[in-house]
Parts: C-alpha cells; structure tokens; sequence
C-alpha cells in the first residue's frame, strides 16, 4: 500500500450507492431517484451522480439565470447579424454593454443598454436566490454556513462593479460589460483613467490574497497527498486523533517552513485568504472615482511612490491660450 501513489494516480473506492441522510419535514424530494456510477468521473471525485436537491430556490435561480444567458448570448448573436459561424468565431469579441454615461441611472432603450439592464437584473437575483439555497441547504443538514458566506464574498465584488459603484458614480455607463475580452478591455481602461490600479493598496491585498490563496491550497494539497499512504486524507480523523500522517506532515514543515498549520487550520487559512482576495478587491474598486480620482498622485500625495522625473516639455491646455475660443 506504501508503493502505489505518486502524483498521477488515486484510489478510485466504490461501494453501495448512498441516497443521502433524510431530509427534514418541509423538504422536497430530491431529483434522480436511481443515482450512477461513473467510472471517469471517479478519477476526478466522486464517481456517484445523483441524486440532485434542487428545491423551489434553485429552480427560480436557474431560470433567472438561463433568462439572463439568453438575452446576452442572443444579443450578441444580433451584433454579427444572426450568423451562427462568425458568433462563434468572434465570441471572444462579443458584448452585450451597458447604457451610455449619459443616461444616468434611469431605464434606457433596449438597444442602448436596455438590454443590458434587464439581463443584469435577472443575473443578480439568480446569484442571489443561489446564495439563499446553498445557505439553507447548509442549515437543513446541520452543516456551517461557510461555504455561503464565501460565496456572498464573490457576490459582493460582482454587485461592487455591476450595482453598487455604478450607483454612488450616478450612471450605469460606469458599470462592466457581458462579454470576455469586452471586460479584460474593461478593466485595462479603468485602471488607466483612474491613474493605475496598481497603485490602489486593496488593490495590492486582494493580489496578495488571491496568490496567497493558490500558493496555500497548492501547499496543503500536496502534502494530504503526500502523507495520502499514511490515510492522510481523512483528515477529521487525523484532527481528533492524530495519527502518523499529520505527525509526518508537521514534521516536514517544522523542517523545511519552520512553522507548521493543523489539519484543521490550514483550512482556516485558506478560507481567510481565499474569502478575502474579492472582499478588498471589492472595497478598492469602490474607492476609485468615488474617494480616490487617480491612484498615482494618492500614492506620491501619502510617499507610496516617488514622482517620475520628467521626460518631455511641459504639455499646455490649448483652451488656456490667450485668444482661445472658450
């Protein structure tokens, strides 16, 4: 048992197929009465599909959602004139945007973001009546809800850039595009007209965060599978009684980190770091155009960054000549 490991290969265990624990009274039932075993998909996770609790919150999220899938994707359909060869070919290209700046926060005409309004509308309260079945979900089976309040922090940064900035700035026109290179673009010009991002200290966190988070699932995946032959993987076990696969990985990091995580706070960690990558990305987006109007001159304005020495002559407003037309 000691051999059979390495990074390419698991232990695929199949056993009698598991209907799941009872539901509470109150509850539907739950979808697909005859689960499956895949053997493809055991190689990946669990082998068994099914069955599915989908409930009268998912069944309202995932129309609103499909709605909203709908009228981005035939709207860009519209856009390269109903042919199904250039949508594809050019789907990276394709965008359903937001109404000119110039009108405000008010309804606009379909087809000058319009549109746009009416799909975001039904995409935010798909995501949220998600939010509200993974929450209950949880509560139903005694579980913490710490998936869903790692979920509400995704959310929170989407509302950030689609709802609440575009409200505090007065005008939809600052909210992102649908699209996938149309919101790279996006997000490319809203760093250069705010005076780089980069210089936005959330901003820095949130990167900090999200590499901070990949570096620590990284980590901790690679030593439960490298401690996998000693049962490493049953990690709520190695918690309340610790075996020899947490007495080696501690070990090994007390040798090569100096410092080591529990099996059960690593999880902590990651979860901080994780939760936190979009919660102060969230909050630096916020500030910029709201609070801050360039992020460079904040920086030199509090000796974040030095000035750059100048280059070129000065550039003068023409509209400051004498005899400019005003």
């Amino acid at each position: 048992m000691a051999d059979y490991q390495n990074l390419f290969t698991t232990v695929q265990v199949t056993g009698p197929i598991h209907h799941g624990v009872p539901l509470p009274p109150g509850n539907e039932e739950r979808i697909g009465e005859k689960p499956m075993i895949v053997h493809l998909l055991g190689r990946l996770g669990n082998a068994q599909i099914g069955p599915v609790y989908l409930g009268g919150l998912g069944l309202i999220s995932l129309i609103l959602g499909t709605l909203a899938f709908n009228i981005i994707g035939m709207n860009m359909l519209a856009s390269v004139n109903w042919d199904p060869i250039q949508f594809v070919r050019q789907l990276f290209w394709l965008a359903l945007e937001p109404p000119a700046p110039g009108n405000g926060l008010g309804l606009a005409p379909l087809n000058q973001g319009g549109w746009w309004q009416i799909a975001g509308l039904f995409l935010t309260a798909s995501m949220l009546f998600w939010w509200a079945r993974v929450y209950r979900r949880a509560r139903q089976l005694g579980m913490g809800t710490h998936v869903a309040w790692a979920f509400a922090a995704a959310i929170w940064l989407f509302l950030v850039l689609g709802l609440i900035r575009p409200v505090l700035m007065g005008t939809w026109g600052e909210s992102v595009p649908f699209g996938i290179f149309p919101h790279l673009d996006w997000t490319a010009a809203f760093s250069l007209r705010y005076g780089n991002l980069f210089y936005n200290p959330f901003h820095a966190l949130s990167i900090a965060f999200l590499y901070g988070s990949a570096l620590l699932f990284a980590m901790h995946g690679a030593t439960i599978l490298a401690v996998g032959r000693y049962g490493g993987e049953r990690e709520i076990e190695q918690i309340v009684d610790r075996g020899t696969a947490s007495e080696r990985a501690a070990l090994f990091w007390r040798w090569t980190m100096g410092f080591n995580a529990t099996m059960e706070s690593i999880h902590r960690w990651a979860w901080w770091f994780a939760v936190l990558c979009p919660l102060v990305g969230g909050i630096g987006i916020l500030l910029t155009g709201t609070v801050v109007d360039n992020w460079y001159l904040w920086a030199i304005k509090h000796g974040v960054a030095p000035p750059y020495p100048p280059v070129f002559d000065p550039v003068i407003d023409p509209a400051t000549l004498q005899g400019a037309k005003p």
